[in-house]
């Protein structure tokens, strides 16, 4: 009976021990959680930097260079287009592409919704919240058919459909419209953004789609 009674009390034993050290770990493993819980809830306080008009222009800007690229990768496939414009439909596509995926995790982060691709033209304002419109100042406008240099269908499908140097005429003059709307919408942002990245952007698009309004501009002119 001694026996029995031992190697009850060993199990006990070993079963307290088992317990203390399971609570033990969870109470180690609820350090970390508590830990990561603070570093989440900082997290908002980075996204929160930003105001109404730096979602409208992430919103609206994204729909825009997606046309400027479709516009490009049209382009890029025809045969018989002056060089110089193939090169600058190229540097179009690599240098908005980035943008877009850059404003599309801005989005994700502030929580937001993206705009769609060109084809939902009523979801960007159907996707805002009300109040937020007024503070954005551009609204679904450029979604609009024309709205801030955006191409009509029929814009589109003439590009489409242009060959070799009509072609590329065509491109360069809906191009100038299309950048000229995209620094009026970047200048807004500089205007009335307050997310530093987002201003940033905006201030590169102005310089740099200016230059490339120059460069156009002297195409057409040749």
């Amino acid at each position: 009976m001694q026996h029995k009674r031992c190697g009850v009390g060993l199990a006990a034993l070993a079963a307290s021990t088992l317990f203390v050290g399971a609570c033990s770990n969870a109470g180690t493993e609820a350090q970390p959680s508590a830990s990561s819980a603070s570093t989440t809830a900082s997290a908002p306080s980075s996204a929160a930097t930003h105001n109404d008009a730096d979602v409208s222009f992430a919103q609206n800007m994204i729909p825009h260079h997606q046309q400027a690229i479709e516009m490009s990768d049209m382009i890029l496939d025809k045969q018989g287009v002056d060089p110089a414009v193939v090169s600058l439909a190229d540097e179009i596509k690599n240098a908005q592409g980035p943008e877009i995926e850059l404003m599309q995790r801005w989005l994700q982060d502030w929580g937001a919704s993206a705009t769609p691709a060109p084809g939902g033209a009523d979801m960007p304002g159907h996707d805002m919240p009300g109040h937020q419109m007024p503070g954005a100042g551009m609204g679904d406008m450029p979604m609009g058919g024309g709205g801030h240099g955006m191409m009509s269908q029929a814009d589109m499908a003439a590009l489409q459909n242009a060959q070799g140097a009509e072609a590329g005429r065509l491109f360069l003059t809906q191009m100038i419209a299309h950048h000229r709307g995209a620094i009026v919408m970047a200048q807004q942002e500089i205007d009335g953004g307050q997310f530093s990245g987002a201003v940033e952007m905006a201030r590169n698009i102005v310089s740099s789609q200016q230059a490339e309004i120059d460069t156009m501009q002297k195409l057409l002119d040749k």
